[in-house]
């Protein structure tokens, strides 16, 4: 069963406060839709993901580029924007789900068993049972009791068939408030399953405060370390976290030898669990030779974006005598935030002497030492 993500993004929000839709606002360092758009992104069973903005937002830089999507202009509707959404559909596509940007902790789990239903019905969506009492009120008073039976919170993401879904879009008001409305006046069955109290909609400024609370308590941190040696040989420069350092000898290695690029790559696959650069590039493969390490760099964050995880720094330590590092520092910053996707600020180069002693010491080689942190998003 092939599964597309819809994470529709195209209202303006404005009960949220801020000056900007609360789609992009600023959560924990990130755009709120980041975080649905790279939950979906990494789930294995999503085969495409597409993302409905405004039209007003088509040409401007608010939306995240990361994750790689399908970006489509919504409508002036939900409605109309879902529908904007199913027609950048691809072919092989069979099931579809439907996301509020502005739930930003959908988890896999609930995306798993909304897929789960799938499997023998057209139709499925999280809620929650309403266990609070309901009243009916005018005025500032109560008025009555409501009879909550069989009363349910909605939540998203709502999963269709994707035949059915576009067949009852197509003969819909466009007034619906959701899909599983839209769905059930066409006749279609919608399965509930367990919803998420976590999974909640950005609404009010408050939203974002409990946001942010309930993300420090469900963070996932690892921390990975990198270590990696290479000797001198002949040439006349080095490859130092990027940067080409002229020097009177040069580093001797399968690669190119940037042993500051190495160490930070180990780190990142060392936080991952998935061992080093010789397993996942292994020296005994001739392709490799002479190759660009950032190469193995952008594998290991492309990885580490896989499974679900940002990088939140690195830190990198050359242990040399020769060459002097900081007049690269910068330069060497810069190129590997570049390739980690990372502001500069995130990134740091800085280099110790061992005293003379040792392999270093005797400018035999240089080492390096580095560890990078992974945040769960």
């Amino acid at each position: 069963m092939t599964t597309a993500a819809i994470i529709v993004a195209a209202g303006r929000g404005t009960r949220a406060g801020g000056d900007l839709p609360k789609q992009w606002r600023i959560l924990r360092g990130r755009p709120v839709a980041a975080y649905a758009m790279s939950r979906f992104a990494s789930h294995p069973a999503i085969a495409q993901l597409i993302l409905v903005v405004h039209a007003d937002d088509i040409e401007t830089q608010a939306w995240p580029r990361e994750p790689d999507a399908t970006v489509v202009a919504g409508g002036a509707t939900r409605a109309a924007s879902v529908r904007a959404g199913l027609d950048a559909v691809g072919d092989n596509i069979e099931t579809v789900l439907i996301h509020d940007a502005a739930r930003p902790l959908v988890n896999d789990a609930l995306i798993d068993r909304v897929l789960a239903a799938l499997e023998t019905s057209d139709g499925a969506a999280p809620a929650l049972a309403v266990t609070d009492t309901l009243w009916q009120g005018a005025d500032g008073a109560v008025q009555g009791v409501q009879d909550r039976a069989g009363l349910f919170r909605a939540q998203t993401p709502q999963g269709f068939r994707l035949a059915p879904l576009r067949a009852a879009h197509a003969a819909a008001t466009g007034h619906e408030t959701d899909d599983v409305a839209v769905a059930r006046a066409a006749g279609l069955d919608v399965t509930i399953v367990a919803g998420d109290e976590d999974n909640l909609k950005i609404t009010t400024p408050e939203d974002f405060d409990r946001a942010e609370r309930l993300m420090r308590q469900n963070m996932d941190i690892r921390v990975g370390n990198g270590y990696d040696v290479h000797r001198f040989g002949p040439g006349d420069h080095v490859w130092l976290c990027g940067v080409q350092v002229p020097h009177t000898r040069s580093l001797q290695g399968h690669s190119d030898a940037d042993v500051g690029m190495h160490a930070v790559t180990d780190a990142i696959y060392g936080a991952l669990g998935k061992g080093d650069i010789g397993q996942h590039f292994p020296p005994s493969d001739p392709q490799w030779k002479g190759a660009a390490s950032h190469i193995f760099l952008k594998h290991a964050v492309a990885l580490a974006k896989s499974e679900g995880f940002e990088i939140g720094n690195a830190d990198c330590t050359l242990v040399c005598e020769q060459p002097k590092i900081g007049p690269h520092q910068d330069a060497m910053k810069a190129v590997m935030a570049a390739y980690m996707g990372l502001d500069s600020g995130r990134i740091s180069v800085k280099a110790t002497t061992s005293e003379r002693l040792g392999f270093t010491g005797r400018e035999e080689g240089i080492a390096s030492i580095a560890t990078v942190t992974l945040i769960k998003t």
